[in-house]
C-alpha cells in the first residue's frame, strides 16, 4: 500500500502554498502539437481525435488557434486564460449545464501538466471533453495557475482542490483553494509521477522483489524504522509545529467576536490574526454571543464515517458549513497506476464497499472500452443482475441509516439490513465474498450460476424483497414523524442540483430525470423494460422515497434478467481468452455507470503497457457532497446531520 508521507512544506514551500508564490516554469511545448502515444514519450505519435459537431461548433465559435483537436479524444483549449469564456459557451449556447468529471494527467517526459474537463448535458449524450495544458514546473514548485470554473459551475469546487492537492495546480479566481484530502502541512503532489512515499519500490506491479524470483521482503524489514519517513529540505522536527487547518476558519470568522487563528509555519515563525470584531477573551462575558463555530465529527455513524463538518451557527441555526475531508484518503489512484490492469479489478471494490458489483463494472466497462471487446450474452445478463441487486440492497442500508440519522436508532436499520444480508449471502455463494466480491473480469464475469443460486436469488427477487419493499413503505412513508423532519428540509432545486454537478437518486429526487442506463446506455439495459422515477419536493423525504421507487424498478429489472438469461448458454461468461495481464492500446477514456450513488466515472490513459499511465475515479460521493453546504445552511443543527444522510455517502469513495 502506498502511505501517504505525512511531512511539512520546507520554509521554500511555505509561500508557495498561494497560486501567485509559483516559479517561473519552463516555456510550454506548442500547446497544439500531439503528444507521443499515450502522452508521455512513447514512440509513435497519438492520432488526433474526431470531432463531434458540438466540438466543431465550438471550434468555429472561439476559432481554430484557440480550440485544436486534441490527442485520441476531445478538444484541446490552446489559450488557457479563455477558459472561462470556453465554459460559459458550453453551459448557455451548447447546454451542457454540468461539469461531470474534473482531474488531471502528468505527462513528465513530455513536460506539461494536462487539465481534463468533462462537460456533460442533464438531457443525456455522451460528455465532450476539454483538455488545458500547463507547463511542468520544476521539483516541487506549483505549476502556473490555470483559471477557475466553480464561480460557472459549482460542482467543480472540491474537484479542483482535488486536482491542486494531488498535482500541485492552482486554480485562480477559487473561492477556498486548500488542501482538500490531505492537511495542508504535507509536502509535494502525491500523484506527480515523480513524487515518492517513504516507502518507494518501484513505479509499476509486479515490483523487482517479487518477480521473477519471489524473494519478498517486507519493506518494514528492508527499511530501518528510523528512516521510514522522508524529510523535507530544512525540516527541523524540533522547531516544527503543524497548522493542519490553515485557512479552514478564515472565512467563517466574520461575527464571531474574539476568534484568533494561529498559523505556524513549523519554522518558529508565528503569525496571529483577530478575526470577527477583533474582541479578545480575556473576561466571561464576552463568551455569551449568538454566533459560535463548532466541529461536527469526524466521527461514526452520525457523519457516516469520518467526515467532519464544521458549521457556524447563530443559535441553532448553521449559517455556515466547510467539510473536512482526507481521515480515509490512501492515494488510492496513486496505487491503481502502479497495479497491472487486472489488479485494480478488486482493488475498486474498496472504494464504495457497499456497492462493489457497481464499482467493478465501470472499471472493466472503461477497459473494455480501451480494448474493443464485448462480453458474452450470458456475462452481460450476469452484470445486469448483480448491479440491480447492489442497488437494491444499497438502498435498503441507505434507508435504514437515514432513520438512524432522525433519532430512530438501531431497529429500522437493523430491519432493513437483514434484507440486505440475504443478498449477501447470495453474492458469497457466487463470489466466495459478501463485499469484495472481485467478480467482473473484462470480457466477461469469473463464473456463472448453480442451479441452487438460482433457486436462491429467485425467491428473493419473486418472494421475499417485494414483500419487504411495501412493509418499508406501510411503516415509514407516510409515518408523521419521518414527514415532519424530512419535507422541506435539505431543499436544493433542479437548476442548482445541475450545477452542482450531483447525480443518482438526490438530483432525480429534484425532477431530473438523468440516469446514465437511460442517457448514455452501456451493457443490455435497453433490453429491460422499466421507468426512471423522478420526483419534484428536491428534499429529504424525496429523496427517501425515490430510492423506494428505485428499488421496485431494480426489481423489475431483476426479474426480467432472470427469465431472459434462460436462453443463454449456461458457463458461456467469458469473451476471448481468459489472461493474468493485459497490455491496453495507447489510448484514452472516460466511461461511467449508474450506482446506487450516483453516477461512478473512470478515466483511464494507457501507454500501451501492463499498467495504467492515468487511473481517475469520478466519485459520486464525493462530488455530491459539493452541494451539501447550500442544502443545509439556513437550517438547525439537528438537520445537518439528517441532510447529509439524505445523500448517501460511503468515505470509502470520498476519500479514495
Amino acid at each position: 500500500m502506498v502511505m501517504a508521507e505525512e511531512t511539512p512544506r520546507p520554509e521554500t514551500q511555505a509561500a508557495s502554498a498561494q497560486p501567485s508564490a509559483a516559479k517561473p516554469a519552463p516555456a510550454a511545448k506548442p500547446a497544439a502539437a500531439a503528444p507521443k502515444a499515450g502522452g508521455h514519450g512513447a514512440a509513435k505519435a497519438a492520432p488526433l481525435a474526431t470531432l463531434t459537431p458540438d466540438m466543431q461548433q465550438l471550434q468555429q465559435h472561439f476559432g481554430e488557434s484557440v480550440i485544436a483537436p486534441a490527442p485520441y479524444v476531445g478538444v484541446l483549449l490552446q489559450d488557457k486564460s479563455r477558459l472561462p469564456e470556453v465554459a460559459t459557451y458550453l453551459r448557455d449556447e451548447l447546454k451542457y449545464d454540468s461539469v461531470t468529471n474534473l482531474t488531471a494527467v502528468d505527462y513528465i517526459k513530455d513536460g506539461y501538466f494536462e487539465v481534463v474537463y468533462h462537460f456533460q448535458r442533464s438531457t443525456g449524450g455522451e460528455p465532450l471533453t476539454l483538455k488545458v495544458r500547463v507547463p511542468r514546473p520544476q521539483g516541487n514548485d506549483l505549476s502556473e495557475p490555470v483559471p477557475s470554473i466553480t464561480p460557472i459551475y459549482a460542482g467543480a469546487d472540491f474537484q479542483e482542490r482535488e486536482v491542486y492537492d494531488m498535482y500541485g495546480i492552482p486554480f485562480s479566481g477559487h473561492p477556498d483553494l486548500r488542501r482538500i484530502l490531505l492537511w495542508e502541512g504535507f509536502y509535494g503532489w502525491p500523484l506527480r509521477k515523480d513524487w515518492h512515499e517513504a516507502y518507494y519500490e518501484g513505479d509499476t506491479k509486479p515490483f523487482d522483489s517479487r518477480w521473477p524470483g519471489g524473494h519478498h521482503q517486507l519493506a518494514e524489514e528492508r527499511v530501518p524504522w528510523a528512516d521510514n519517513v522522508n524529510y523535507p529540505p530544512g525540516f527541523d522536527p524540533l522547531n516544527f509545529h503543524a497548522d493542519p487547518d490553515a485557512g479552514l476558519y478564515d472565512s467563517m470568522a466574520e461575527g464571531v467576536p474574539g476568534l484568533k487563528v494561529v498559523t505556524k509555519n513549523g519554522y518558529g515563525e508565528t503569525t496571529t490574526t483577530v478575526l470577527g470584531n477583533g474582541q479578545a477573551l480575556a473576561e466571561e462575558e464576552e463568551l455569551r454571543t449568538d454566533q459560535i463555530i463548532v466541529n461536527m465529527g469526524p466521527q461514526h455513524p452520525s457523519t457516516h464515517g469520518v467526515l467532519r463538518m464544521v458549521v457556524k451557527l447563530d443559535g441553532e441555526t448553521v449559517t455556515d458549513l466547510k467539510l473536512v475531508l482526507g481521515y480515509l484518503h490512501r492515494n488510492h489512484e496513486k496505487i491503481g497506476e502502479r497495479n497491472t490492469w487486472l489488479h485494480n479489478i478488486p482493488y475498486t471494490d474498496r472504494l464504495d464497499y457497499i456497492v462493489g458489483m457497481a464499482n467493478e463494472w465501470g472499471y472493466v466497462l472503461t477497459v473494455e472500452k480501451m480494448m474493443g471487446i464485448k462480453p458474452t450474452e450470458r456475462a452481460e445478463y450476469l452484470r445486469v443482475l448483480m448491479a440491480e441487486l447492489t442497488r437494491i440492497q444499497s438502498h435498503f442500508w441507505a434507508i435504514g441509516f437515514l432513520l438512524n440519522d432522525l433519532g430512530a436508532f438501531y431497529t429500522p436499520a437493523l430491519y432493513f439490513i437483514t434484507e440486505r444480508d440475504l443478498i449477501l449471502d447470495f453474492f458469497e455463494s457466487v463470489t466466495g465474498s459478501r463485499l469484495m466480491c472481485n467478480y467482473f473480469r473484462f470480457g466477461g464475469v469469473s463464473r456463472d450460476l448453480t442451479e441452487a443460486q438460482l433457486a436462491q436469488v429467485k425467491e428473493l427477487a419473486f418472494e421475499r424483497i417485494p414483500r419487504k419493499i411495501d412493509e418499508l413503505e406501510e411503516l415509514l412513508t407516510d409515518n408523521e414523524i419521518v414527514k415532519a423532519r424530512t419535507i422541506g428540509v435539505g431543499y436544493l432545486p433542479a437548476d442548482r442540483s445541475i450545477n452542482y454537478s450531483l447525480t443518482g437518486p438526490c438530483l432525480r429526487a429534484a425532477g431530473v430525470p438523468y440516469d446514465i442506463r437511460r442517457v448514455d446506455p452501456y451493457g443490455i439495459y435497453d433490453r429491460f423494460d422499466f421507468e426512471i422515477p423522478v420526483l419534484y419536493g428536491a428534499d429529504v423525504y424525496d429523496r427517501y422515497r425515490i430510492r423506494v421507487l428505485e428499488m421496485r424498478e431494480s426489481l423489475k429489472i431483476v426479474q426480467q434478467c432472470l427469465q431472459q438469461m434462460e436462453q443463454t448458454k449456461w458457463g458461456d461468461i467469458q469473451a476471448g481468452k481468459k489472461a493474468y495481464n493485459h497490455r491496453v492500446p495507447a489510448g484514452q477514456a472516460y466511461a461511467r455507470v449508474e450506482t446506487p450513488k450516483g453516477e461512478l466515472g473512470f478515466y483511464l490513459v494507457s501507454d500501451g503497457g501492463q499498467n495504467p499511465y492515468r487511473y481517475h475515479i469520478r466519485s459520486s460521493s464525493f462530488i455530491n457532497l459539493t452541494s451539501l453546504k447550500e442544502m443545509v445552511v439556513g437550517h438547525k443543527v439537528a438537520d445537518a446531520v439528517v441532510i447529509l444522510g439524505s445523500l448517501d455517502i460511503v468515505l470509502g469513495e470520498v476519500d479514495r
